[in-house]
């Protein structure tokens, strides 16, 4: 039997292994490199960091390493390691035995950051050697290759090789092509019955199967099942909130977004000075955006941009370097200091910690006539993080993000807003987080993989 398919016993020993290490590196650091400090035997401080450390690295998905680059993993723990490290100095003000330990915490935690990080790139390099790139066969309209295209093309670390591409599932010998793959990926715009075709084909076949999810599908992900007499039912559930997860939510926007006030403010006294020193033009940037129930409110950022940036091109999305962001509005974009003062209008009640990115009205509007799913979106407080922010970069087009925002939506609770607060601090150090839009001049041609291909045709443009 494949390596591959114990994962859960792989995960158990990494969770395993990352416990002992915790235990020995914060006994070793703690009671033995400050003898003078005097901890006591009953002492509740290694449980505490046992326990943080392991809710953080499994918040941010550090117990899979196979289908991840090594980049991605250590941005991962670093991130892990900061939300760890100020979760522990919180506590730090409420407990008088931590109260006197933050230089040793601080020890501790570097050499823990160390010890599991040279434990997963072992890992990382173990799993790699023991397992081929997996062939993929992506399947998808002509309209959708091009973008699946460039992604596969360009994630070659995740270990998925493209082999074939089907742009005519009705005509291409797609499934001659089957037993040479080991994974298929499916368009978002096939027709139902090609999906159920295909999923029943690559099922039979002993092939794994992923899709890529459009609106109807998104609705039946979190259905109820319930029946009229004895016939099965699914009961999709609608994109909105309980009133009781708004409140809380409500709540938690409070309490943050005043910690964050405070707590922010070296970082915009950094950015007030680099703008004036930069070109000595504005500081703050506002924009109307959209809110709950389409309400109209100003959004307040850092300015990034040149002032007269859309005085001739009007409103336009952000685009792979683009010339009208100043150098250090790149640096403000890079680290999302440029967000910070999107903390008042959480405050005040415009936006949430967590939700769907708030959008200009032109592009709503815009957004709207293609999608119509896309108003869903105003169901719930627009903020500062969510899955989008999270998960996909300033170039994923806007259908993939009302993918995401519906999702999150549908899964909203306090648990998994406290998770995507946690996993933001991933973004500050993923640079393609802030790319802009393609323009689509890199493209490679697809010709040499797609199936049935003729000389003269050209799958580059479109």
């Amino acid at each position: 039997m494949p390596i591959r398919q114990f994962w859960f016993l792989r995960k158990l020993l990494l969770f395993a292994a990352d416990g002992v290490l915790i235990l020995i590196l914060g006994n070793y650091t703690i009671y033995h490199a400050f003898p003078s400090i005097g901890f006591r035997e009953d002492s509740v401080l290694l449980p505490l960091v046992l326990i943080t450390t392991w809710l953080v690295l499994r918040s941010h998905e550090l117990y899979n390493v196979i289908e991840r680059s090594f980049d991605e993993i250590f941005r991962s723990m670093i991130a892990a390691y900061v939300s760890i490290g100020c979760i522990l100095f919180a506590f730090s003000f409420f407990s008088v035995e931590m109260d006197k330990i933050r230089l040793p915490m601080l020890w501790m935690l570097t050499c823990q950051f160390i010890a599991l990080s040279l434990l997963r790139l072992l890992l990382w390099k173990v799993e790699k050697s023991l397992h081929e790139a997996r062939k993929v066969l992506l399947i998808a309209p002509k309209e959708e290759c091009r973008k699946i295209y460039h992604r596969l093309r360009s994630q070659p670390k995740n270990l998925l090789k493209l082999c074939y591409i089907s742009m005519d599932v009705e005509n291409d010998d797609w499934k001659s092509k089957v037993a040479e793959v080991d994974l298929l990926v499916l368009g978002a715009n096939l027709r139902h019955h090609q999906k159920v075709a295909i999923m029943n084909y690559a099922t039979r076949h002993g092939k794994q199967v992923r899709i890529i999810p459009n609106t109807y599908e998104v609705f039946c992900s979190h259905a109820a099942l319930t029946q009229i007499d004895d016939i099965p039912v699914f009961q999709p559930q609608g994109f909105y909130l309980r009133r009781e997860l708004r409140i809380i939510k409500r709540v938690m926007d409070i309490a943050l977004s005043l910690a964050g006030l405070i707590c922010t403010l070296p970082f915009m006294l950094f950015a007030v000075i680099g703008i004036k020193l930069d070109d000595g033009g504005p500081l703050f940037y506002s924009q109307i955006r959209v809110g709950r129930g389409g309400r109209e409110f100003r959004i307040y950022k850092f300015r990034s941009m040149r002032i007269d940036a859309e005085s001739k091109s009007g409103p336009m999305l952000a685009q792979e370097g683009d010339a009208r962001i100043t150098k250090m509005g790149n640096f403000l974009r890079m680290t999302r200091i440029d967000e910070l003062p999107q903390i008042w209008n959480v405050f005040v009640g415009d936006m949430s910690i967590v939700g769907p990115r708030p959008e200009r009205p032109f592009f709503v509007e815009q957004f709207t006539k293609e999608h119509e799913e896309y108003a869903y979106r105003h169901n719930v407080k627009p903020g500062i993080t969510g899955f989008a922010q999270i998960y996909g970069k300033y170039n994923t087009t806007a259908f993939d993000k009302l993918v995401y925002d519906l999702l999150y939506i549908q899964q909203c609770s306090f648990l998994l807003d406290v998770v995507l607060i946690l996993k933001t601090i991933r973004v500050l150090f993923t640079k393609s987080a802030t790319e802009g839009v393609q323009t689509g001049k890199d493209f490679e041609d697809m010709k040499k993989y797609v199936i049935g291909a003729k000389s003269g045709d050209v799958y580059g443009d479109y």
